[in-house]
């Protein structure tokens, strides 16, 4: 967060009523294309929804956070002893915002790598079937 001249944060702007449509997604790289079948098609709507749903949730989380620390930094400069005592409770939700924002982060990370590895192993696994065909058809 950036600092105004009067030393209050000042919240970034972020779109976050975009949508995303097929048309906005990357073409698939290899594996991903017209040769991986609907299963390659399926996986990422998936992860497109899981993205899509992660980041929301994690913007949400930083929303408050910024709400939040705007009420803690009005609580300090009040230096009403009652409100000071309530920036307490107001960092520890903090806190637990930050906590929820990387626990989404490592659980979409661990989704998305199980993803690239079943991809992988798919792709793997066509591959060794693509050149025992090879083999036999030359013999």
């Amino acid at each position: 967060m950036e600092e105004s001249a009067v030393g209050k944060p000042r919240r970034a702007t972020t779109n976050t009523s975009t949508t995303t449509t097929a048309a906005d997604r990357p073409t698939p790289g290899p594996g991903g294309g017209e040769d991986s079948g609907l299963e390659g098609e399926e996986c990422d709507v998936e992860v497109w929804e899981m993205l899509s749903t992660s980041f929301r949730r994690v913007q949400s989380a930083l929303d408050r956070n910024w709400t939040l620390i705007s009420q803690v930094n009005e609580n300090h400069q009040s230096k009403v002893p009652d409100n000071l005592a309530k920036n307490v409770a107001l960092i520890r939700e903090i806190n637990g915002n930050i906590s929820k924002v990387l626990s989404i982060y490592s659980d979409l990370s661990v989704h998305v790598s199980g993803v690239v590895h079943q991809r992988r192993a798919f792709q793997n696994g066509a591959a060794g079937r693509n050149s025992e065909k090879l083999e036999s058809s030359e013999a």
